[in-house]
This record gives C-alpha cells, sequence and structure tokens, in this order.
C-alpha cells in the first residue's frame, strides 16, 4: 500500500477521517484502504493564569490515506466511489488525474507526527532570542524591545526594552508581545 494526500474543507478533516473509516468498515474495503490519519499536536495556551489545552492540525485541508492502487496507478473504482461520496471529501493531490504517492521520507515525517504520544503539551511561541518584538498589552504597552530568552514552561517571555535610555529586562507573557 501507497500513502496519498486527500484535499478535504478546512475543519472537517477530522470528521472525514471518522466517515471515511466507517465506510471502510461498512463496505469490506478493508483490503483495498488501510490507515487513515490527520496528524495534530498537542498545544497549551496560557492567558492570565488560565492554561487551556488545544489540539492543533498539523497540516489543515488535508487527510493522508495509505490505499493499494490499480495496475496504472489509479483509485479503484469502487474505493472511488465511497471516498466522493463522503461529505467534505475534494480530491486527490494528482498528476494528470491519477494520484501521486507520496515520498518516503514525507511518510515516515508524517507518520512520526501522527504517532507521537500525547505526553505534555507544548507552548507554540513564534519568537526566538534575538528578535526584535513590540508589547501588545499590559503595562509596556507599545514599547519595543529585543528577546532575550524564553521560558516555554511557563510562558514567559524576558525582553529587553529601553526605559528612559536604560536597558530594563522585563518578564512578559508571550501572548503580550508581537513580531516586528
Amino acid at each position: 500500500m501507497q500513502w496519498y494526500v486527500l484535499r478535504v474543507q478546512s475543519n472537517k478533516e477530522l470528521h472525514v477521517k471518522e466517515a471515511l473509516e466507517r465506510k471502510v468498515e461498512m463496505e469490506g474495503l478493508d483490503n483495498i484502504i488501510g490507515r487513515i490519519e490527520v496528524p495534530v499536536e498537542t498545544v497549551k495556551r496560557i492567558r492570565g493564569s488560565k492554561q487551556s489545552v488545544h489540539k492543533r492540525k498539523l497540516y489543515p485541508g488535508y487527510v493522508f490515506m495509505e490505499m493499494e492502487p490499480t495496475d496504472d496507478g489509479r483509485v479503484p473504482e469502487k474505493a472511488w466511489f465511497m471516498i466522493k461520496d463522503t461529505s467534505g471529501v475534494g480530491d486527490f493531490i494528482s498528476t494528470e488525474g491519477i494520484p501521486t504517492p507520496m515520498r518516503d521520507t514525507d511518510v515516515a515525517k508524517m507518520l512520526s507526527e501522527a504517532e507521537k504520544p500525547e505526553a505534555t503539551p507544548s507552548i507554540k511561541v513564534d519568537f526566538e532570542s534575538g528578535d526584535h518584538i513590540k508589547i501588545r498589552e499590559g503595562a509596556f504597552e507599545n514599547f519595543e524591545g529585543t528577546v532575550e530568552s524564553i521560558d516555554s514552561e511557563r510562558g514567559l517571555v524576558k525582553v529587553v526594552v529601553s526605559i528612559f535610555g536604560r536597558n530594563t529586562p522585563l518578564d512578559i507573557e508571550y501572548w503580550q508581545i508581537e513580531k516586528i
């Protein structure tokens, strides 16, 4: 079996995955269609003193399918009609109407992301040391500075800001700043 990429409506990826899995089981297409994956990562957000955990899709608008193609590389007819009949499904990523299988390196990367254990969620911080930022909220709103360090465990970013001509380090929550 080879892996293929199926375009679907955004925010319908998990719904499409569940519907396809049900249809494969009901119609007995286990020999043609293998696994169906929607890789997600767990992200922790901290606002004030409140923490929340969210699942974020790594590839919005796409579902990955393991499938056995016909000899000429096309989707088997029975599977094709079952897939196209599913609500929210677009089309396979293809060349000249024939679905293009994923490269082995891309499959390995996607599967490692999809099969990661959901241990501790990470905080998604889009900053690195040395980035020039602007403070959006709080007592130092509209001040500009430079990121010195990031504490991803607590969601704090140490920023050096010039106040009255002196460099002053501040600990600011990551969501209160934006990159310039």
